[in-house]
């Protein structure tokens, strides 16, 4: 039996498709903390410049992980799509932050 794919998308209308239920908010969050040895790295790359890679490789990270923890959400309550989806970023302490990928899961016609 073939996966059924969920519709992730920032808009809040699916054109040529028609929301018939709203199930409701759906989300997933994903905590990464710094690596203290490539924290100091970056602590030197930020006086020479340039991208801090790592940071932008762990981030990444934890959008991906966040977006399928709110996609089996979605699932769970049997949703077609997640519309009007969004990121939030917060830092939980000192050198780990918190991504949360949340939207409204709904069914299709």
């Amino acid at each position: 039996m073939a996966e059924k794919k969920i519709l992730v998308t920032t808009t809040s209308e699916i054109p040529g498709k028609k929301i018939v239920e709203v199930l409701g908010l759906v989300w997933g969050s994903c905590i990464k903390a710094k690596h203290l040895g490539k924290d100091i790295v970056m602590g030197i790359k930020k006086l020479t410049g340039g991208e801090l890679g790592f940071y932008t490789e762990m981030l990444e990270e934890a959008r991906k992980e966040a977006i399928e923890r709110m996609v089996k959400h979605a699932e769970e309550l049997g949703a077609d799509a997640v519309v009007n989806f969004r990121f939030s970023t917060s830092m939980v302490t000192t050198g780990a932050a918190e991504i949360v990928a949340y939207g409204t899961a709904v069914k299709l016609e």
